[in-house]
C-alpha cells in the first residue's frame, strides 16, 4: 500500500539546506543584535519553504505571482519582476533563500518585507463577509 505524499520526503533535502543557510544567519556578526533571530529564520524557512513551489531552492516569478494572489495582493507581471529584482538586487529573475532572509532582515523596506508582515494582519482584520450580498436597487449603482 501506498501512503499519500505530502511532500514530506522531498522537502527533507530543502529543509537541510535552509537550515544549513540560517545557521550561517545565526553565526553572522551582522545580524548578532537582532532580536529573536532564531524564532524569525524559522518563520522566514516555513514561509519560504511554502511558496517555493518546485522545492529547488529559488522562488520564480510563478511563485512569487501565487503568493501575492494567496495574500490578497495579486500584482502585475511587471510588479512582480520588480520586486524580484529589488529582492535580488537585480542580479537574477529568481530569489534565493539568502536574498529572501536578508531583505526579512535588513533595514531596508522593501515591497515583499512590507506584505510579508502585513499578511498575518491583513487576515486578522478583514473577515470576509458570509451570506448572499445585500440586495440593491437601480437608484444605489453609482
Amino acid at each position: 500500500p501506498r501512503r499519500p505524499s505530502g511532500g514530506g520526503l522531498r522537502r527533507a533535502p530543502q529543509d537541510g539546506r535552509l537550515e544549513e543557510i540560517n545557521k550561517e544567519f545565526l553565526c553572522d556578526p551582522k545580524f548578532s543584535d537582532e532580536e529573536d533571530l532564531e524564532e524569525k529564520l524559522a518563520v522566514f524557512k516555513e514561509k519560504y519553504m511554502e511558496f517555493d513551489l518546485n522545492n529547488q531552492g529559488e522562488i520564480d516569478l510563478m511563485s512569487v505571482k501565487r503568493m501575492m494572489e494567496k495574500m490578497g495582493a495579486p500584482k502585475t507581471h511587471l510588479e512582480l519582476k520588480k520586486m524580484i529584482s529589488e529582492v535580488t538586487g537585480g542580479v537574477s529573475e529568481t530569489i534565493s533563500y539568502q536574498d529572501f532572509v536578508s531583505v526579512m532582515l535588513g533595514k531596508r523596506s522593501a515591497v515583499l518585507k512590507l506584505v510579508m508582515m502585513f499578511e498575518g494582519k491583513a487576515n486578522e482584520s478583514n473577515p470576509k463577509p458570509s451570506g448572499p450580498p445585500p440586495e440593491r436597487d437601480i437608484a444605489s449603482l453609482p
